[in-house]
């Protein structure tokens, strides 16, 4: 048994002094002794933690705790070791940016698509009358998707309001949406409602829990996750690699960020390329000034760095 696990989780809920409560919750979990990424927003809860079973159990205990959060369903990962160095937890104003001019147009705790769980989206997908359709950015889909799903072009999620009318052409169509723990298919799916779509559902506790419950039947690829670990296997039924080295077009499942700290990109690279390149996505970013030494992982974490004698902060790797 692992000693470490990694947490997956978020909930729609209001939460009043979302501020404050942003504060109050980093203090609990640095006492706990997590390392994580959560964000607070008005509208709610998304984050990532990392510990030992006993300090993720703690954690859920403390959100079930809280009645605002009862909805909240965990994806627990077993994992080797912690899957981050620090612990952050950040108040925004959205848990999720949507990126509308007013966010309000949509409420996720009101009208969402149709929650289905990962064994009725496995029955669905491969219907005449259904579209599969990955909400989620480049980088991630470029990774890992389901077979024959429809891919948008965003580098953010903020964009997908400005691709609705590309999606028009199959308005007839029952839309299966989908993402990484499903978060943002909450959103998409209210907003496709909002715009006239009919028939919107979305696979409930996306991508990781259908490879846990479901075997991940039919994706392809890796899954990308916002942690240290980057991506995750998750088809044990039918795996298969799709992504291909940005350089050389071999393919690869490897991701990771260009050693240049002013590109830091996401891309596929190979092992190959990536010693090559020093873990640069370029020749122009492999001799940039700054260009962080690379270990073979392409993951670089912030450092203190001292400014002078009176002074340290962080420096923007």
């Amino acid at each position: 048994m692992k000693a470490y696990q990694t947490l997956l989780y978020y909930c729609y809920s209001h939460i009043q002094d979302a501020e404050q409560y942003a504060a109050d919750h980093l203090k609990f979990c640095k006492d706990l002794g997590l390392t994580g990424r959560i964000i607070v927003a008005d509208e709610g809860l998304n984050g990532t933690v990392s510990g030992t079973r006993e300090q993720c159990k703690a954690y859920m205990d403390y959100i079930y705790a809280d009645g605002r959060f009862n909805a909240t369903e965990f994806k627990i990962d077993d994992v080797d070791e912690p899957s981050f160095m620090k612990m952050h937890c950040r108040y925004k104003s959205e848990i999720v940016h949507s990126g509308l001019k007013d966010p309000h147009v949509i409420d996720p705790t009101k009208k969402t698509g149709k929650h289905l769980e990962p064994t009725e989206f496995m029955e669905m997908k491969d219907r005449d009358d259904v579209v599969i359709l990955d909400v989620r950015s480049n980088y991630e889909h470029n990774l890992g998707k389901f077979k024959n799903a429809i891919t948008l072009d965003i580098d953010n999620f903020r964009d997908f309001p400005a691709m609705i009318n590309e999606l028009a052409q199959y308005k007839d169509k029952k839309i299966l949406t989908y993402c990484t723990g499903g978060i943002k298919c909450e959103k998409a799916s209210a907003l496709l409602l909002h715009e006239g779509f009919k028939d919107v559902y979305q696979l409930h506790g996306g991508i990781i829990k259908y490879g846990k419950e479901a075997g991940g039947k039919d994706f392809e690829g890796k899954c990308y996750v916002f942690d240290n670990r980057i991506a995750v296997d998750v088809n044990s039924v039918n795996p298969v690699v799709v992504s291909t080295c940005r350089n050389c077009g071999k393919t690869t499942p490897k991701m990771i960020n260009c050693a240049n700290p002013e590109c830091n990109e996401h891309f596929t690279q190979c092992d190959e390329c990536g010693w090559e390149l020093d873990g640069a996505c370029s020749t122009a970013c492999k001799e940039h000034p700054r260009k962080r030494p690379y270990d073979g992982t392409g993951y670089y974490v912030k450092v203190p760095q001292p400014i002078n004698k009176k002074k340290v902060t962080l420096t923007s790797l």
